[in-house]
């Protein structure tokens, strides 16, 4: 007998991904744009510091907060989703049968068989049944709140870390240079990482966010400048 294949899909990784990805990168181009912008205003490199370290812890909690009352929102929408399916079935379990199969059918298989595929999946566990086909909702994409705040704050911090340690390293006159250009081989590093463990292309999400990055910190510093000559 050959033995089972057990596969491993990407899918599954998809809620801490999006957070940890979203958050490294948006640690890394908001810290370091926000250290090119100070820099570029003739700052001294205490100064720099100072915005930097504030714009991390700032950022952090912000990201946080952000992504727990985004995903909180989600999770209630999914609970008050899953406790009306679950009247739905207990009112009429006929309709909601002929409901699945209905999506069955959608899918391909003739009635009578997308009846019998209902009937089975609902002796099983009705309520998942729906929640997956009917509702899309299933425990590999369910809302994780705290996983998110938790995942976006700390690998936020990752990334405005990096831009910050740059900052501190270079001379104070160098240090829009160096921090916009350590910054962008850090950006390539993330996206090249994100995208392995995504399963994407690499070269395109590479590109997508250094490009993005060059954007950001070209604005701020152009910005900056501006500011430090007029005050």
């Amino acid at each position: 007998m050959r033995p089972v294949h057990a596969e491993r899909h990407l899918i599954d990784r998809i809620g801490w991904l999006r957070a940890a990805v979203l958050g490294a990168n948006d640690g890394l181009v908001s810290t370091a744009s926000l250290i090119v912008g100070v820099a570029a205003s003739a700052a001294n490199t205490g100064e720099v510091l100072i915005a930097g370290s504030a714009g991390l812890v700032a950022g952090a909690m912000s990201m946080a907060a952000g992504e727990y009352v985004s995903v909180s929102s989600q999770a209630d929408t999914e609970r008050a989703d899953l406790a009306r399916e679950r009247r739905e079935l207990a009112d009429d379990p006929a309709a909601e049968k002929e409901e699945l199969a209905r999506i069955y059918v959608d899918r391909g298989l003739d009635h009578a068989l997308a009846l019998t595929v209902a009937e089975r999946l609902m002796s099983k566990d009705a309520l998942a049944a729906h929640a997956r086909d009917e509702l899309g909702i299933s425990e590999v994409t369910a809302a994780r709140p705290v996983q998110a705040a938790l995942t976006s704050a700390a690998t936020f911090s990752a990334g405005a870390a990096l831009p910050l340690a740059a900052a501190a390293l270079s001379p104070g006159h160098l240090a829009v240079y160096t921090v916009s250009g350590a910054s962008l081989v850090f950006l390539a590093v993330l996206g090249a990482l994100g995208a392995k463990a995504g399963g994407a292309p690499i070269a395109r999400a590479t590109a997508r966010v250094t490009v993005w990055g060059v954007l950001a910190m070209a604005v701020t510093a152009g910005i900056g400048s501006l500011v430090g000559k007029a005050v």
